[in-house]
């Protein structure tokens, strides 16, 4: 196959899970699409058509218990957090505050709140890989996300083309006019990047069509399982001399008598002219709860949820209880806080920090999220160390500034030294330029001090010093 012909190939509307997977195949083999190849839109495209999966997505989603429980963790810890604006402090995010221009946020339509808002984003860009939204009479209205397509125009350099520029949205919905939007009044959340498009995102679901697959057929087997026998499978042979209708009363008799779960395991009792022979293997045999297990591990994997997290056999045999605090930290670090950053920065596009002064950016609030109630104790931990740490290099006399901007950049060499290494910090001498100081404190407390005589004190050094 030739570069041009599988650049060819690649040009093709992409729009299925099928039309994916063979981007990248042919005739069994699979082939790097060349780097012109990789974006979808070519000449003669305007636009990043929507996928058209999320229906059946939608469905997997509904009908696979694993694949549920995954999405289920994933909405229920990222729709948890709430947003805040954070001060930026010569560059470095600083403290954060509330006020009312996040109400867009606090209640983005009637009725609304901002975990119905991260439900919806979370689910949306589970399903397809991105979320539309915009702002219409001071509600924030989803765009369903196979019905957005991203108007794209190339950039031009000398007679070619070098990419493309995104210049705006089109939504259309079934049977009506396409709504042209700017790019400034969407917000698009896509935090998987498609690797066949400049800008539109890709579902973590996308690699696991075939798992998902096989884990349904096997849902299917065990059901089948159930259904027939609960037994392994049997072959009944009959002489030649039976008779058609004979037999067909035979096999109604025994299906009546051995068919389904409640006859599972009873003795089975048979003429003359039947012949009972057992063929396959029984779940035990197949190792059945292994390789499904198996499975359940890939999903989780690529939905970016530890399996003891979920509650997953396979998750709970390899990692206990016991060490789910690791599982969970892996969990919030490397899957939920690059969500929350990532929805952050997409819903700044709908809402301006309008009375407020000084460099301030949209951002997640997670210090009241259950989920990271130890996360808060380390970092306590942390606040604690760093105090210690300033108030050493503050008595060992550098100044309180240098310290503080050390220990905040983590950087030794912002440290200025005020010269004075004693523990009071008092500049050499002080004891000769302040002795009239002294005296007069000495002359001041004289009355209150004990004397054992009518004009000798008890503590004369006291006094003289």
């Amino acid at each position: 196959m030739t570069v041009v012909s599988l650049w060819r190939a690649a040009r093709r509307s992409i729009t299925t899970i099928d039309d994916y997977v063979q981007a990248v195949q042919y005739a069994g083999n699979t082939y790097t699409v060349p780097q012109m190849a990789v974006q979808q839109t070519m000449p003669g495209q305007a636009k990043e058509k929507a996928p058209a999966d999320f229906t059946g997505y939608a469905i997997q989603a509904a009908t696979n218990g694993v694949l549920f429980a995954c999405l289920a963790v994933r909405q229920d810890v990222f729709s948890a957090t709430r947003f805040q604006w954070q001060r930026l402090n010569n560059g470095r995010p600083s403290e954060m505050f509330g006020n009312t221009d996040l109400r867009p946020l606090e209640e983005p339509w009637t009725g609304g709140t901002t975990q119905d808002l991260l439900v919806r984003m979370i689910q949306d860009a589970d399903l397809v890989g991105n979320s539309y939204w915009t702002a219409l009479d001071g509600e924030l209205v989803r765009m369903r996300p196979d019905w957005v397509d991203i108007v794209l125009e190339p950039r031009m350099l000398r007679g070619g083309v070098l990419g493309w520029r995104r210049i705006g949205y089109l939504y259309t919905e079934p049977g009506g006019d396409p709504v042209p939007l700017l790019p400034d009044e969407v917000c698009h959340f896509a935090p998987r990047a498609d690797p066949l498009a400049s800008y539109r995102g890709m579902s973590w679901m996308t690699p696991l069509v075939r798992d998902i697959r096989n884990d349904n057929l096997m849902t299917s087997h065990k059901e089948a399982h159930f259904e027939n026998r609960a037994t392994p499978n049997v072959i009944v042979a009959f002489d030649r001399e039976v008779k058609p209708d004979a037999l067909a009363k035979f096999q109604a008799r025994m299906d009546a008598d051995h068919k389904g779960p409640r006859n599972a395991g009873k003795t089975m009792y048979i003429g003359g002219g039947a012949d009972i022979t057992v063929v396959g293997s029984s779940m035990k045999e197949l190792d059945f709860a292994q390789v499904q297990g198996a499975g359940e591990t890939r999903i989780a994997a690529a939905a970016g949820v530890p399996p003891v997290i979920v509650g997953l056999s396979e998750g709970l045999a390899a990692a206990t209880y016991s060490n789910y605090s690791q599982a969970r930290r892996r969990f919030a670090d490397g899957t939920i806080h690059p969500l929350w950053q990532n929805a952050a920065g997409s819903l700044a596009r709908l809402v301006r920090a309008q009375s407020t002064s000084g460099a301030v950016r949209l951002w997640y609030d997670s210090r009241d999220v259950p989920f990271l109630r130890e996360d808060r104790k380390d970092a306590a931990e942390i606040s604690f160390r760093q105090a210690q740490t300033i108030r050493t290099l503050v008595d060992a006399g550098f100044t309180p500034l240098s310290v503080q901007r050390a220990v905040d950049a983590e950087d030794w060499s912002l440290l200025e030294h005020t010269g004075l290494f004693s523990v009071q910090l008092q500049p050499p001498g002080t004891s000769q330029t302040d002795t009239g100081a002294l005296r007069a404190l000495a002359t001041a407390l004289a009355p209150h001090l004990q004397t054992e005589g009518p004009d000798e004190p008890a503590y004369p050094h006291a006094v003289e010093s």
